[in-house]
């Protein structure tokens, strides 16, 4: 049955919340999580006279890795200047709950080749914190329009920016909230082990892959791999001390 003129006015200003993988080529972020075993949490971007600004939290399990990633990013041909904000704001700066190692980041850059303005300018507005890790990044985003309106924005991303998108999850008001999960409590170290593990099978039975296996696909030590996923498996059974 169709749906009347009031049902499709509903439609077109509900408010859509949607999780997305991104790849985008000339990409620093990308290009640098892809290259080292550690990963970027963006806290915000700013532009100014042509120079864009981004606050990031980089994390690994080893604080070489940190070094690894920091030096990567500042050798990097599409960034202009890497900053530790440490030495210049409140060491206390910090986000507890990326991973073992954390350093904060402030990265100068061309816009040119940034996929930030392509979501903004088309209604698309981060809800959380953008997690880029092995090459792509991971935006929670909301938006007021209809289905096939995003489809059609997205599209366009993908045409402009010579982008791939996935969705990853859509959620309605009538679907219920995406807040409260016990997920989001992990750290961003943790919620890769785990889905990881998910994707693999190691949680089916009989298991499709070994501890072994994902501390080899991490390239970590197996006692690594199964912290991660000890501390991961406790907050989400609701037994952390």
């Amino acid at each position: 049955m169709a749906s009347s003129p009031k049902e499709r006015r509903s439609e077109q200003y509900r408010t859509s919340q949607i999780t997305l993988e991104i790849w985008h080529p000339d990409c620093w972020t990308l290009q640098t999580t892809e290259m080292v075993d550690a990963g970027l949490i963006g806290h915000g971007v700013y532009q100014h006279d042509g120079i864009v600004s981004g606050r990031f939290t980089a994390y690994a399990d080893t604080t070489d890795q940190i070094t690894e990633l920091a030096e990567a990013i500042e050798e990097s041909p599409l960034t202009d200047e890497v900053k530790l904000i440490n030495e210049y704001f409140n060491p206390n700066l910090r986000t507890d709950a990326a991973g073992n190692a954390t350093q904060e980041l402030l990265v100068e850059y061309e816009p040119t080749n940034s996929i930030h303005d392509a979501f903004i300018s088309r209604g698309f507005v981060p809800e959380e914190e953008i997690r880029i890790h092995d090459g792509y990044e991971y935006w929670t985003v909301i938006v007021a329009a209809s289905r096939d309106t995003i489809q059609q924005r997205l599209d366009e991303i993908c045409e402009e920016m010579e982008a791939d998108i996935t969705v990853e999850g859509m959620k309605c008001p009538e679907s219920g909230s995406a807040g409260g999960s016990s997920s989001n409590q992990l750290s961003e170290r943790q919620r890769e082990v785990f889905e990881l593990a998910q994707r693999e099978g190691y949680y089916t039975w009989p298991r499709e892959c070994s501890a072994s296996d994902l501390a080899d696909e991490l390239d970590v030590s197996k006692t690594t791999l199964l912290e991660h996923l000890r501390k991961a498996e406790s907050k989400i059974l609701g037994n952390v001390d």
